[in-house]
């Protein structure tokens, strides 16, 4: 049963050495109380969808049992759920970093980190604060998006309007064979791995207010 006053935090790790270690601490401090442990994305994005939600907050390892974090916050995007969520990685590629911040995450940390750093990141993003390592802010807003071609563009604009390989060959008059080259190749320049992240980038950015169109 959650106290009165504390957040109610849901961890989903796939390691669950790491479940244990965070289901200790938080049982040790006074502001937190665990609301759950999960191990999938899948599991984690149906706790989100549930009417009854438990948490308040969510701490997501970058690697979950079936997909990474950069996925579980592009199909958030997707849906448009919305949750205060903490990336707790245990990589320092600061690439990841990038992503997750474009993707709209409000904390992130490593687990290598001293561990009061994760609960002061959590008690930040519980009172609606965004809470990350340095990065230089403008590296960040200067995405791959304002960086492709006018080609490159409009192929981002049709996947963002659902259209399919098939339908993109039959209306510009190319192959279906052509169409996974350049997807392959915008994907490589977006620096995400399929279609889903890439639509959700250019999500992202519309729902920010920046043109992923620029003239």
């Amino acid at each position: 049963m959650t106290s009165p006053g504390k957040f109610r935090v849901l961890v989903a790790e796939r390691n669950p050495l790491v479940v244990s270690a965070l289901a200790d601490m938080i049982a040790r401090d006074g502001r937190f109380d665990l609301a759950g442990t999960v191990q999938t994305g899948e599991d984690f994005l149906r706790e989100l969808s549930s009417p009854d939600r438990t948490f308040d907050l969510a701490v997501l390892g970058w690697k979950l049992s079936d997909m990474d974090s950069g996925e579980v916050l592009a199909a958030m995007q997707r849906h448009s759920l919305e949750a205060r969520v903490v990336i707790f990685s245990n990589d320092h590629d600061i690439g990841i970093l990038k992503q997750c911040v474009r993707l709209g995450v409000q904390g992130y940390c490593y687990q290598f980190d001293d561990p009061q750093i994760l609960f002061d990141t959590l008690m930040a993003v519980a009172h609606g604060r965004i809470c990350i390592p340095y990065v230089d802010v403008s590296k960040i807003n200067d995405t791959p998006l304002s960086r492709l071609t006018t080609r490159e563009r409009e192929l981002l604009s049709v996947l963002a309007d659902g259209w399919t390989n098939l339908q993109i060959a039959s209306r510009t008059g190319i192959s279906e064979n052509t169409v996974k080259y350049h997807l392959k190749n915008l994907y490589d320049k977006l620096d995400v791995r399929n279609r889903a992240m890439a639509v959700a980038l250019y999500a992202g950015a519309k729902k920010r207010g920046a043109s992923p169109n620029p003239q």
